[in-house]
């Protein structure tokens, strides 16, 4: 099992984009995730909780960022981006192993970007 939930207790449905950038040394890293019309932003959902970060659960525990907005297009919301900083080796680390779960179960490919 492996989800990522903005409101605690419900699984967001819709994949995100993610896209990763790490130090030369591999120290630190940052992740991106962009979700085009994801479900926490649908009044049903919304209802429900208030989105207070983006929670990455899997069996071994969550990872949590609390860097999170909502990108908005006529005044309606349209879709979150959520960062995630890597400081240590460690977290880099975990952080893979929780993409690797979470691709696996929704079919996702990684592909590594060409060197300027």
């Amino acid at each position: 099992m492996a989800v990522i939930q903005f409101i605690q207790g419900i699984n967001e449905e819709v994949i995100p984009d993610v896209r990763l950038t790490r130090s030369r040394d591999g120290s630190t890293g940052t992740a991106t995730f962009r979700f085009a019309n994801p479900k926490v932003l649908d009044s049903e959902t919304g209802n429900k909780g208030t989105i207070t970060g983006m929670y990455l659960i899997d069996e071994e525990g969550e990872i949590v960022t609390r860097d999170v907005n909502a990108r908005f297009v006529n005044g309606k919301p349209q879709g979150i981006e959520a960062i995630y900083v890597m400081s240590e080796k460690k977290n880099w680390d975990r952080f893979m192993r929780f993409m690797e779960r979470y691709s696996e179960e929704n079919g996702l490919g990684f592909v590594k970007a060409n060197p300027s």
